[in-house]
């Protein structure tokens, strides 16, 4: 679908179209080559500085999560766009490529949007699209990139650092199996798909409601019931712990809600899934290990976790 060009690494000019590839770019040291990036890039300090060439068509800052998701179901449902391509970034960058996703036309930057771009640049750049569907696809993404930007090496030598992190955490021991449930969206509730459910059951807990390589979708109450979870965990697709917080104390006034064994044991936990758990980069690793400190604080004290990154919620 997208015309593949042979292009000087050194001198790549590249466009980011989702904050993963982002971070990943800076990480394998092109930094310097990303010419334009998403409004949503803010990772690392550097990349906020760079120009924007992706904007929302709405601003969600201020919104609910139901009209949030109202929203976005009124924009798709009208074929209306959720993402505004910046015509003039774009063409001032003039991109040898442009790195985006596959994976949802809700979170970043889809299909439409990289058709748009490619035709208004005459078709030159190459676009390379990331769908992983797994913690195994992101590091398959950095080695990915890795190739196109002329940084294979340090690619390969960035994965192994992080492959090393995880099997720490798949390889050490655990006293039991606690039932987790991840919760993507809380007003409709919807399951945390993708990665999550092989983080859960990497970090030593059992995975409820969907599968690895899933996508997320919508839930109701009842399946969390029957699932009787011991531990849940609240990552609302590009919220951080406040704004979780904030979101959860209309879930009070639920009274199913309120029953449920993990509630009612305290065992709710608000992480910063806008850092660690929505974009599948470097930093899904981390988020990793953020489950696992909730999943078995006993085994893992020494692990350390970024601060303001997990709150346990008091039931009342």
């Amino acid at each position: 679908m997208f015309k593949t060009n042979i292009i000087d690494d050194t001198s790549m000019k590249l466009v980011s179209f989702l904050p993963s590839a982002t971070e990943i770019l800076y990480e394998l040291g092109v930094g310097d080559q990303v010419l334009a990036v998403t409004h949503e890039c803010n990772y690392p300090t550097e990349a906020k500085a760079k120009p924007r060439v992706i904007h929302s068509s709405f601003d969600p800052e201020k919104m609910s999560s139901q009209e949030i998701d109202s929203k976005v179901m009124e924009l798709v449902n009208a074929g209306k766009d959720i993402y505004i391509l910046d015509e003039q970034v774009l063409k001032q960058a003039n991109p040898d490529l442009i790195v985006a996703q596959g994976i949802c036309e809700v979170c970043s930057p889809y299909t439409r949007e990289i058709n748009k771009a490619v035709t208004l640049l005459g078709g030159k750049p190459e676009v390379l699209v990331l769908d992983p569907k797994n913690l195994d696809g992101i590091l398959e993404n950095i080695i990915e990139v890795g190739d196109k930007v002329g940084k294979q090496d340090k690619a390969k030598d960035f994965v192994i650092k992080l492959k090393k992190r995880i099997d720490y955490i798949k390889n050490t021991p655990k006293i039991s199996r606690p039932k987790v449930l991840c919760i993507e969206w809380l007003d409709p509730f919807f399951s945390a798909g993708h990665w999550v459910p092989q983080m859960v059951e990497i970090a030593g807990g059992i995975n409820g409601i969907s599968a690895t390589g899933d996508r997320s979708r919508k839930i109701q109450i009842e399946e969390m019931i029957q699932f009787d979870p011991d531990i849940i965990i609240l990552m609302p697709c590009g919220f951080d712990v406040s704004r979780t917080l904030d979101e959860y104390e209309k879930l009070l006034e639920n009274n199913k809600w309120k029953n449920i064994k993990a509630v009612t044991r305290g065992e709710v936990y608000a992480v910063n899934a806008n850092e660690y758990f929505s974009k599948p980069g470097p930093r899904t690793v981390t988020g990793l290990e953020i489950l696992t400190k909730i999943i078995h604080p006993d085994t893992f004290q020494e692990l350390n976790i970024p601060k303001q990154s997990v709150q346990k919620i008091d039931s009342q």
